[in-house]
């Protein structure tokens, strides 16, 4: 299954840093490659919770919030005809402050075709996301 990881370490406190990477709605005036994201649910994020993202050169999507620890991580699905997409967000305690773990993985019979187009594209948006919730939180 086609995927990447990419860890930044942090220095701010874990809650700190959960604060800004489960804040979805605010992640446009904070990470530059996403230009729009509605949560399509009210509360703070939840298992179930959907939120529809628009990212440059990138399909909208709707990612739903299958797993969530509370403080810790949360990990979503965006589906379409043939890729299932899995991204994974992890914040855990680290001596200088945090680390953030974050991960995507591409499933289903058009991964393969879909990963090799988007492989470099979607890494430095990856790189990116790390980069600006390391900028935010310890502003």
């Amino acid at each position: 299954m086609p995927g990447l990881q990419h860890e930044v370490v942090i220095a701010a406190p874990p809650d700190r840093v959960w604060a800004v990477v489960s804040d979805v709605a605010r992640w446009p005036e904070r990470i530059p490659t996403v230009d729009e994201a509605e949560r399509l649910d009210d509360g703070p994020l939840a298992v179930g919770s959907r939120t529809r993202l628009k990212q440059p050169r990138l399909s909208e999507a709707v990612w739903t919030v299958t797993e969530l620890t509370d403080g810790r991580s949360f990990t979503w699905v965006s589906k379409s005809p043939g890729v299932t997409i899995t991204g994974e967000h992890v914040v855990e305690p680290h001596p200088d402050g945090s680390r953030l773990v974050l991960g995507l993985r591409i499933a289903g019979p058009l991964s393969g075709l879909g990963w090799l187009m988007t492989k470099s594209l979607t890494r430095r948006y990856v790189e990116t996301e790390g980069a600006s919730i390391k900028k935010a939180a310890e502003a």
